[in-house]
């Protein structure tokens, strides 16, 4: 999505592992492995195409962006990472001018000659855009570009007259991209874009991909990812797990030296200025369900973890603090506001939904927010009276006056008698799409059948795998589908992407919502620099939305995670996903667990 992350309304975790003889969580005790939880299958790991967390979870320890936000430093601030500088912008903010680290190369791997990764160029950067460009290639990423940069919606005019993928000439100039050198980038914009560093140049979608390793394994490129980041794939059993392999070919870094006063105390700075990344190997562990995975917890077997729904009075007390338990096996917790926004979303261009205002005022009206926090996260989070997440500079504090997020079904019983005359009959039963086929989303389904039913809706629901969700709403193929997002930067833009017309499915809006009002204030906050004004035009944009009900937004996710002692340099990061260079871990004190 653009510059948000498609987001399962409520994370799971893995299928049991009890009864195999060896599992991804076995292995050498002198090696020193990061082992993680991952919710669902992955669909592929190709950033020119990427933009779900799970996929960003492992990709981003694969690929690298130009830059990256600090580890330590609050507020978040961006740094360096591919690029050798900040970039130096021109005076009328229409050219940027990026010098690429020299010394960095693509991992080894057979797509390139003799098997070894060459050295990253600056014309990579470039090739990376055009495949993103190119119609055949349908990126999710699009929409970050369109009409920003000279020349590139040209070049993607051009691909169409192409018959297909293999036949685009990526040699073919575009003014707007530039390499007056190999580590010299140049980006000529077609107006001011002020979010330009953060939205896209440290954005997963920018980051380099080799054409050597697009042009061998061709569509198959999603199960092949070849980047210049510290770890590298080396094994992917689909359904089952993944194993990340440090990359013999990293040029090397150096953990940060500075942070926030509080870092020395909490010995987050204990590692200051060794190089990284620390673990040999990362396991990603595919389990759907939460019982299986909090048990591997328990056992040692994971070095991190959510707290499942039902073993939230295991695990913290009635003053929100961990149980004494907890605390005797030496797990600690952290607490923080993620911001994401969760939801049910419509789709506009349905014929039942788009053109029925006041049956999507039913369905919102019939929804107990409050219930489903209260029997979904234990009353953790925060009841979603807007899109805009809590944690943003923008978010309206007094927006639940407003009255959107009001659950009433007497008066839903009201607005679904105007649906159906407008309708002109019985409201037909309505399917609702969830994206897991676990307990956490049979449950999800069951409590939605009720509200609908308590009302007088007729709903149908219906599971799938998340590859699978994916593509039917990249398709634009679901009638009603549960979804959410969590930002990318410190910025609502984030969030008020989602309903720029432009950005219909396979972009980030996948409501299909078009307002004309709302497609102008976007377009005034894309080119605005960070000001009172712009927070006042995000509010009213927001508000606007809202009048128009696209979605039944649900909750702001407030997280509560669990981690081993020996789990060293776990501390949380909202706006970044590549963090397993900086995670070490304590062998004796694993080895010592019982």
């Amino acid at each position: 999505m653009k510059k948000c992350f498609l987001f399962i309304v409520l994370l799971t975790l893995f299928p049991t592992l009890s009864g195999c003889k060896k599992s991804a969580t076995d292995g050498n005790p002198d090696e020193m492995v990061l082992y993680h939880a991952i919710g669902t299958k992955i669909k592929g790991l190709d950033p020119g195409d990427m933009r779900d967390v799970y996929s960003m979870m492992v990709g981003s320890q694969i690929f690298e962006t130009l830059y990256q936000y600090h580890f330590l430093k609050r507020p978040y601030q961006i740094v360096p990472l591919l690029a050798e500088e900040m970039p130096r912008i021109s005076d009328d903010k229409l050219v940027y001018t990026i010098k690429i680290k020299r010394g960095v190369f693509f991992q080894d791997d057979r797509c390139f000659p003799d098997g070894k990764g060459r050295e990253l160029k600056a014309g990579d950067f470039v090739y990376s855009l055009k495949r993103i460009a190119n119609v055949k290639y349908i990126s999710q990423n699009w929409s970050m570009f369109d009409d920003k940069i000279v020349g590139l919606d040209e070049f993607r005019e051009y691909t169409r007259k192409c018959k297909k993928r293999e036949d685009v000439d990526f040699s073919r100039l575009v003014e707007g991209l530039q390499t007056p050198d190999d580590y010299t980038l140049v980006i000529k914009l077609t107006r001011p874009w002020p979010q330009l560093i953060a939205t896209a140049l440290a954005d997963t979608a920018m980051a380099p991909v080799a054409k050597e390793s697009v042009d061998y394994y061709g569509r198959d490129i999603i199960s092949h990812p070849v980047g210049t980041g510290p770890y590298r794939l080396n094994i992917w059993r689909r359904g089952s797990y993944i194993e990340l392999v440090r990359s013999p070919v990293f040029r090397g870094e150096l953990y940060p030296s500075e942070g926030e006063p509080s870092d020395v105390k909490a010995g987050y700075l204990d590692d200051a200025g060794k190089p990284i990344p620390f673990a040999d190997k990362v396991v990603w562990t595919i389990i759907e369900e939460a019982q299986p995975a909090w048990f591997l917890f328990l056992q040692g077997k994971l070095d991190a973890s959510v707290i499942p729904k039902d073993n939230f009075d295991e695990a913290i007390s009635g003053t929100g603090e961990l149980t004494p338990e907890m605390k005797k096996r030496d797990i600690h917790l952290k607490k923080y506001i993620d911001p994401s926004t969760f939801w049910l979303g419509f789709n506009m261009l349905d014929p039942m939904l788009g053109k029925n205002k006041s049956l999507r005022q039913a369905i919102s009206l019939s929804f107990d927010r409050r219930k489903f926090i209260d029997l979904f996260s234990n009353g953790r989070d925060v009841i979603a009276h807007g899109f805009v997440a809590p944690l943003m500079d923008s978010y309206a504090s007094k927006i639940s006056e407003k009255g959107y997020a009001r659950f009433d079904p007497d008066e839903a019983r009201e607005k679904l008698k105007l649906a159906e005359q407008i309708h002109g009959g019985k409201i037909p039963t309505l399917k609702v799409s969830m994206p897991g086929t676990g307990t956490f989303y049979r449950q999800f389904g069951q409590f939605t059948k009720s509200n609908f039913d308590a009302v007088g809706l007729d709903v149908e629901i219906e599971y799938m795998d998340w590859p699978t969700y994916l593509g039917k709403l990249k398709s634009g193929s679901l009638q009603i589908f549960s979804s959410g997002v969590k930002a990318s930067i410190p910025d609502a833009e984030d969030f008020l992407g989602m309903f720029y017309s432009k950005n219909w499915a396979p972009g980030s809006n996948s409501f299909n919502y078009k307002n004309i009002r709302c497609d102008e204030l976007y377009k005034k906050i894309e080119v605005m620099d960070d000001s009172p004004q712009r927070r006042e035009l995000y509010r009213e944009m927001e508000i606007t939305v809202l009048e128009d009900y696209p979605a039944v937004f649900i909750n702001h996710r407030v997280a509560y995670t669990l981690r081993h002692g020996w789990y060293m340099n776990y501390k949380p990061h909202v706006f970044s996903y590549g963090l397993s260079k900086y995670r070490r871990i304590d062998l004796a004190k694993r080895a010592a667990y019982k």
